[in-house]
Protein backbone atom coordinates (compact mmCIF):
# COMPACT_ATOMS: atom_id res chain seq x y z
CA UNK A 1 0.00 0.00 0.00
CA UNK A 2 1.23 3.71 -1.15
CA UNK A 3 2.33 5.09 2.38
CA UNK A 4 -0.31 8.13 3.63
CA UNK A 5 1.38 11.79 2.88
CA UNK A 6 1.53 13.76 6.42
CA UNK A 7 0.30 17.21 5.66
CA UNK A 8 0.81 20.33 7.92
CA UNK A 9 -1.23 23.01 7.90
CA UNK A 10 -0.10 26.72 8.07
CA UNK A 11 -3.57 28.96 8.60
CA UNK A 12 -6.56 27.71 9.69
CA UNK A 13 -8.84 29.94 8.71
CA UNK A 14 -11.61 29.94 6.28
CA UNK A 15 -9.34 28.53 2.82
CA UNK A 16 -7.35 26.34 5.27
CA UNK A 17 -10.29 24.54 6.87
CA UNK A 18 -11.84 24.08 3.61
CA UNK A 19 -8.68 22.14 2.47
CA UNK A 20 -8.60 20.47 5.94
CA UNK A 21 -12.06 19.54 5.64
CA UNK A 22 -11.64 17.86 2.13
CA UNK A 23 -8.53 15.90 2.99
CA UNK A 24 -10.29 13.68 5.63
CA UNK A 25 -13.48 13.42 3.87
CA UNK A 26 -11.81 13.40 0.04
CA UNK A 27 -8.09 12.69 -0.29
CA UNK A 28 -7.71 8.99 1.28
CA UNK A 29 -4.00 9.43 0.26
CA UNK A 30 -3.39 12.01 2.97
CA UNK A 31 -3.84 13.20 6.38
CA UNK A 32 -3.80 15.77 8.57
CA UNK A 33 -0.64 15.59 10.77
CA UNK A 34 -0.47 19.01 12.63
CA UNK A 35 -1.60 22.78 12.43
CA UNK A 36 -0.09 25.99 13.01
CA UNK A 37 -2.04 29.22 13.39
CA UNK A 38 -1.03 32.61 15.08
CA UNK A 39 -4.31 32.23 16.42
CA UNK A 40 -3.80 29.63 18.80
CA UNK A 41 -7.14 29.18 20.38
CA UNK A 42 -8.81 28.88 16.89
CA UNK A 43 -6.63 26.48 15.79
CA UNK A 44 -7.03 24.16 18.50
CA UNK A 45 -10.79 24.20 17.92
CA UNK A 46 -9.89 23.61 14.67
CA UNK A 47 -7.89 20.29 15.77
CA UNK A 48 -10.33 19.46 18.26
CA UNK A 49 -12.91 18.95 15.04
CA UNK A 50 -10.82 17.34 12.97
CA UNK A 51 -9.09 14.80 15.77
CA UNK A 52 -5.85 16.88 14.85
CA UNK A 53 -3.39 17.10 18.46
CA UNK A 54 -0.54 19.06 17.23
CA UNK A 55 -1.69 22.29 16.95
CA UNK A 56 1.18 25.27 16.91
CA UNK A 57 1.09 29.00 17.16
CA UNK A 58 3.73 29.39 14.57
CA UNK A 59 5.16 26.83 11.62
CA UNK A 60 8.55 25.87 12.86
CA UNK A 61 7.70 22.82 14.55
CA UNK A 62 5.83 21.49 11.39
CA UNK A 63 9.02 22.67 9.52
CA UNK A 64 10.97 20.42 12.03
CA UNK A 65 8.85 17.57 11.98
CA UNK A 66 10.88 14.85 9.73
CA UNK A 67 6.97 12.75 9.62
CA UNK A 68 5.72 15.32 7.87
CA UNK A 69 5.59 15.30 4.19
CA UNK A 70 4.49 18.57 3.06
CA UNK A 71 3.18 21.91 3.99
CA UNK A 72 -0.13 23.39 2.97
CA UNK A 73 0.32 27.13 3.48
CA UNK A 74 -3.05 28.95 3.58
CA UNK A 75 -1.66 31.70 5.82
CA UNK A 76 -1.93 35.46 4.85
CA UNK A 77 -0.33 36.69 1.58
CA UNK A 78 2.69 38.25 2.99
CA UNK A 79 3.79 35.14 4.77
CA UNK A 80 3.49 33.01 1.69
CA UNK A 81 6.96 33.45 0.36
CA UNK A 82 8.89 33.23 3.87
CA UNK A 83 7.17 30.13 4.07
CA UNK A 84 7.74 28.65 1.02
CA UNK A 85 11.62 29.41 1.65
CA UNK A 86 10.97 27.56 5.20
CA UNK A 87 9.34 24.42 4.48
CA UNK A 88 11.60 23.77 0.92
CA UNK A 89 15.19 23.96 3.19
CA UNK A 90 12.99 21.92 5.39
CA UNK A 91 12.63 19.20 2.55
CA UNK A 92 9.04 19.63 2.44
CA UNK A 93 6.88 19.10 -0.45
CA UNK A 94 4.21 22.53 -0.64
CA UNK A 95 1.19 23.61 -1.55
CA UNK A 96 0.68 27.65 -1.67
CA UNK A 97 -2.19 29.32 -1.84
CA UNK A 98 -1.94 32.75 -4.48
CA UNK A 99 -0.07 34.72 -4.97
CA UNK A 100 3.07 33.55 -4.05
CA UNK A 101 3.85 37.29 -3.41
CA UNK A 102 3.10 40.55 -4.63
CA UNK A 103 6.56 41.56 -5.47
CA UNK A 104 8.25 39.34 -8.20
CA UNK A 105 11.82 39.72 -6.94
CA UNK A 106 10.33 38.11 -3.74
CA UNK A 107 8.68 35.01 -5.67
CA UNK A 108 12.07 34.63 -7.56
CA UNK A 109 13.81 34.33 -4.55
CA UNK A 110 11.27 31.81 -3.01
CA UNK A 111 11.24 29.73 -6.50
CA UNK A 112 14.73 29.63 -6.24
CA UNK A 113 14.95 28.52 -2.86
CA UNK A 114 12.61 25.51 -4.08
CA UNK A 115 14.32 24.71 -7.19
CA UNK A 116 17.75 24.04 -4.98
CA UNK A 117 15.53 21.65 -2.46
CA UNK A 118 14.19 19.68 -4.88
CA UNK A 119 11.25 19.36 -3.41
CA UNK A 120 7.77 19.81 -4.94
CA UNK A 121 5.35 23.07 -5.58
CA UNK A 122 1.96 23.87 -6.56
CA UNK A 123 -0.08 27.06 -6.00
CA UNK A 124 -3.79 27.07 -5.70
CA UNK A 125 -5.23 28.17 -8.83
CA UNK A 126 -8.26 25.59 -8.42
CA UNK A 127 -10.42 27.16 -11.10
CA UNK A 128 -8.09 24.91 -13.64
CA UNK A 129 -9.40 22.04 -11.97
CA UNK A 130 -12.92 22.78 -12.03
CA UNK A 131 -14.88 20.18 -14.01
CA UNK A 132 -16.01 22.68 -16.94
CA UNK A 133 -13.65 24.92 -17.68
CA UNK A 134 -10.87 21.31 -17.72
CA UNK A 135 -13.02 19.82 -20.34
CA UNK A 136 -13.03 23.14 -22.38
CA UNK A 137 -8.77 22.87 -22.00
CA UNK A 138 -9.72 19.36 -23.06
CA UNK A 139 -11.74 20.18 -26.23
CA UNK A 140 -9.08 22.74 -26.85
CA UNK A 141 -5.92 20.52 -26.34
CA UNK A 142 -7.99 18.16 -28.69
CA UNK A 143 -8.36 20.52 -31.36
CA UNK A 144 -11.61 21.41 -31.20
CA UNK A 145 -11.64 24.55 -32.36
CA UNK A 146 -9.30 24.70 -34.05
CA UNK A 147 -7.17 27.60 -33.51
CA UNK A 148 -8.34 29.78 -30.76
CA UNK A 149 -9.36 33.30 -31.31
CA UNK A 150 -10.88 35.22 -28.65
CA UNK A 151 -10.99 34.00 -25.10
CA UNK A 152 -13.92 35.92 -23.13
CA UNK A 153 -13.99 35.48 -19.22
CA UNK A 154 -16.75 37.39 -16.67
CA UNK A 155 -15.83 37.44 -13.18
CA UNK A 156 -18.23 38.85 -10.75
CA UNK A 157 -18.27 38.28 -6.99
CA UNK A 158 -21.62 38.85 -4.97
CA UNK A 159 -20.51 41.41 -2.78
CA UNK A 160 -17.48 43.84 -2.29
CA UNK A 161 -14.62 42.82 0.08
CA UNK A 162 -14.21 45.14 3.52
CA UNK A 163 -11.86 48.66 2.53
CA UNK A 164 -9.39 47.09 5.36
CA UNK A 165 -9.16 44.02 3.59
CA UNK A 166 -8.73 46.17 -0.42
CA UNK A 167 -5.88 48.27 1.27
CA UNK A 168 -3.64 45.50 2.45
CA UNK A 169 -4.56 42.95 -0.85
CA UNK A 170 -2.45 44.39 -3.53
CA UNK A 171 -5.68 45.53 -5.07
CA UNK A 172 -8.29 43.89 -7.10
CA UNK A 173 -6.31 42.79 -9.98
CA UNK A 174 -3.81 40.76 -7.57
CA UNK A 175 -6.93 39.30 -5.08
CA UNK A 176 -9.27 38.87 -7.49
CA UNK A 177 -8.68 38.88 -11.17
CA UNK A 178 -5.59 37.22 -10.80
CA UNK A 179 -7.74 34.17 -10.85
CA UNK A 180 -8.71 35.09 -14.61
CA UNK A 181 -5.53 36.18 -15.49
CA UNK A 182 -4.33 32.09 -15.02
CA UNK A 183 -7.29 30.68 -16.96
CA UNK A 184 -6.74 33.52 -19.53
CA UNK A 185 -3.40 32.05 -20.14
CA UNK A 186 -4.52 28.16 -19.33
CA UNK A 187 -7.27 28.41 -21.95
CA UNK A 188 -5.47 30.29 -24.37
CA UNK A 189 -2.49 28.18 -23.83
CA UNK A 190 -0.55 30.92 -24.48
CA UNK A 191 1.32 33.49 -22.95
CA UNK A 192 0.15 36.89 -22.72
CA UNK A 193 2.08 39.86 -24.14
CA UNK A 194 0.10 42.90 -23.57
CA UNK A 195 -2.56 44.41 -21.21
CA UNK A 196 -4.74 47.15 -21.46
CA UNK A 197 -7.11 47.58 -18.41
CA UNK A 198 -9.72 50.63 -17.56
CA UNK A 199 -11.75 50.92 -14.26
CA UNK A 200 -13.70 52.51 -12.12
CA UNK A 201 -15.41 53.15 -8.89
CA UNK A 202 -18.84 52.10 -9.05
CA UNK A 203 -19.61 49.77 -6.41
CA UNK A 204 -18.19 51.48 -2.87
CA UNK A 205 -16.82 54.92 -2.65
CA UNK A 206 -14.66 53.11 0.18
CA UNK A 207 -12.88 51.08 -2.27
CA UNK A 208 -12.13 54.36 -4.17
CA UNK A 209 -10.74 56.22 -1.05
CA UNK A 210 -8.98 53.11 -0.21
CA UNK A 211 -6.95 53.42 -3.72
CA UNK A 212 -8.48 50.61 -5.35
CA UNK A 213 -11.62 50.04 -7.95
CA UNK A 214 -14.22 47.57 -8.29
CA UNK A 215 -15.10 47.54 -11.86
CA UNK A 216 -13.40 46.80 -14.59
CA UNK A 217 -12.74 45.21 -18.14
CA UNK A 218 -9.00 44.67 -19.31
CA UNK A 219 -8.40 43.39 -22.76
CA UNK A 220 -5.00 40.86 -23.65
CA UNK A 221 -3.03 40.18 -26.40
CA UNK A 222 -1.50 36.43 -26.40
CA UNK A 223 1.96 35.33 -28.01
CA UNK A 224 -0.06 32.83 -30.11
CA UNK A 225 -2.09 35.66 -31.96
CA UNK A 226 -5.45 35.63 -30.07
CA UNK A 227 -6.72 38.04 -27.87
CA UNK A 228 -8.67 37.87 -24.88
CA UNK A 229 -10.95 40.18 -22.75
CA UNK A 230 -12.02 39.70 -18.48
CA UNK A 231 -14.49 42.20 -17.20
CA UNK A 232 -14.82 41.97 -12.82
CA UNK A 233 -17.12 43.33 -10.70
CA UNK A 234 -16.96 43.11 -6.62
CA UNK A 235 -20.40 43.48 -6.74
CA UNK A 236 -23.15 41.12 -8.67
CA UNK A 237 -26.50 41.58 -7.06
CA UNK A 238 -27.78 38.54 -8.67
CA UNK A 239 -24.77 36.14 -7.24
CA UNK A 240 -21.52 34.86 -7.85
CA UNK A 241 -21.26 34.95 -11.94
CA UNK A 242 -18.48 33.13 -13.31
CA UNK A 243 -18.46 32.51 -17.33
CA UNK A 244 -16.39 31.84 -20.22
CA UNK A 245 -16.32 32.11 -23.39
CA UNK A 246 -13.71 30.21 -26.31
CA UNK A 247 -13.91 31.42 -30.31
CA UNK A 248 -11.83 30.04 -32.48
CA UNK A 249 -12.02 29.20 -36.47
CA UNK A 250 -14.05 25.98 -36.09
CA UNK A 251 -16.62 27.11 -33.33
CA UNK A 252 -16.83 28.07 -29.63
CA UNK A 253 -17.10 26.85 -26.64
CA UNK A 254 -19.52 28.52 -23.66
CA UNK A 255 -19.62 27.58 -20.30
CA UNK A 256 -22.41 29.47 -18.07
CA UNK A 257 -22.99 29.42 -14.00
CA UNK A 258 -23.96 26.20 -12.66
CA UNK A 259 -27.15 26.45 -10.38
CA UNK A 260 -28.51 24.06 -7.50
CA UNK A 261 -30.47 22.54 -9.94
CA UNK A 262 -31.86 22.95 -13.47
CA UNK A 263 -35.78 23.07 -12.24
CA UNK A 264 -38.11 26.10 -13.70
CA UNK A 265 -41.44 26.75 -12.27
CA UNK A 266 -43.25 28.24 -14.69
CA UNK A 267 -46.48 29.85 -13.55
CA UNK A 268 -48.89 32.43 -15.07
CA UNK A 269 -46.96 35.32 -13.86
CA UNK A 270 -43.83 33.99 -15.71
CA UNK A 271 -40.93 31.39 -14.78
CA UNK A 272 -38.55 31.82 -11.88
CA UNK A 273 -35.60 29.59 -11.63
CA UNK A 274 -32.80 29.04 -8.31
CA UNK A 275 -30.42 31.72 -8.38
CA UNK A 276 -26.76 31.04 -8.87
CA UNK A 277 -24.68 29.83 -6.30
CA UNK A 278 -23.95 32.36 -3.23
CA UNK A 279 -19.76 32.35 -3.51
CA UNK A 280 -16.51 30.19 -4.48
CA UNK A 281 -16.78 28.00 -1.85
CA UNK A 282 -19.95 26.63 -3.39
CA UNK A 283 -19.03 27.39 -7.00
CA UNK A 284 -15.93 25.46 -6.93
CA UNK A 285 -16.44 22.61 -4.78
CA UNK A 286 -15.50 20.07 -6.76
CA UNK A 287 -12.41 22.12 -7.77
CA UNK A 288 -10.83 22.36 -4.33
CA UNK A 289 -10.98 18.72 -4.14
CA UNK A 290 -9.32 17.88 -7.64
CA UNK A 291 -6.45 20.63 -7.11
CA UNK A 292 -5.70 18.32 -3.76
CA UNK A 293 -5.50 15.34 -4.89
CA UNK A 294 -3.34 16.08 -7.85
CA UNK A 295 -0.82 17.69 -5.38
CA UNK A 296 -0.88 14.52 -3.18
CA UNK A 297 -0.22 12.30 -6.73
CA UNK A 298 2.51 14.52 -8.28
CA UNK A 299 4.21 14.01 -4.58
CA UNK A 300 3.23 10.04 -4.51
CA UNK A 301 4.59 9.60 -8.66
CA UNK A 302 7.24 12.15 -8.07
CA UNK A 303 5.92 13.89 -11.29
CA UNK A 304 5.55 17.60 -11.55
CA UNK A 305 2.41 19.59 -10.03
CA UNK A 306 -0.09 20.43 -12.67
CA UNK A 307 0.12 24.44 -11.63
CA UNK A 308 3.79 25.08 -11.19
CA UNK A 309 6.25 27.88 -9.58
CA UNK A 310 6.42 29.63 -12.56
CA UNK A 311 2.41 29.36 -13.06
CA UNK A 312 2.17 31.25 -9.85
CA UNK A 313 4.60 33.95 -10.72
CA UNK A 314 2.56 34.89 -14.48
CA UNK A 315 -0.41 36.04 -13.52
CA UNK A 316 1.54 38.41 -10.53
CA UNK A 317 3.34 40.05 -13.84
CA UNK A 318 -0.08 40.18 -15.86
CA UNK A 319 -2.24 42.18 -12.79
CA UNK A 320 1.29 44.30 -12.42
CA UNK A 321 1.22 45.22 -15.75
CA UNK A 322 -2.52 45.90 -15.68
CA UNK A 323 -2.24 48.44 -12.90
CA UNK A 324 0.50 49.85 -14.76
CA UNK A 325 -1.73 49.92 -17.41
CA UNK A 326 -4.57 51.65 -15.52
CA UNK A 327 -2.37 54.15 -13.60
CA UNK A 328 -1.09 55.39 -17.07
CA UNK A 329 -4.29 54.76 -19.25
CA UNK A 330 -2.07 52.53 -22.58
CA UNK A 331 -1.14 49.32 -23.33
CA UNK A 332 1.67 47.84 -21.18
CA UNK A 333 3.50 44.93 -22.49
CA UNK A 334 4.53 42.46 -20.03
CA UNK A 335 7.97 43.21 -21.59
CA UNK A 336 8.26 45.87 -19.03
CA UNK A 337 7.66 43.57 -15.88
CA UNK A 338 10.97 42.99 -14.91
Amino acid sequence: MTKKIRVGVIGAGRIGQLHMDNIQQHIPNAEIAAIADVALEHAQTVGRKLGVADVYPDPAPIFADSSIDAVLICSSTDTHASFIEDAARAGKHIFCEKPIALDLGVIDRALDVVAEAGVCLQVGFNRRFDPNFAEAKKLIAQGALGAVHVVRITSRDPEPPPPSYVAVSGGMFLDMTIHDFDMARFIADSEVEEVYAVGAVLVDPAIGEAGDIDTAVITLRFANGALGTIDNSRKAVYGYDQRLEVFGEKGQIVIGNPKPHTAVLSLANGDSAPPLLHFFLQRYSDSFVAELGAFVDAIQNGTETPVSGFDGKAPVRIALAAKLSLQENRPVKLSEIA
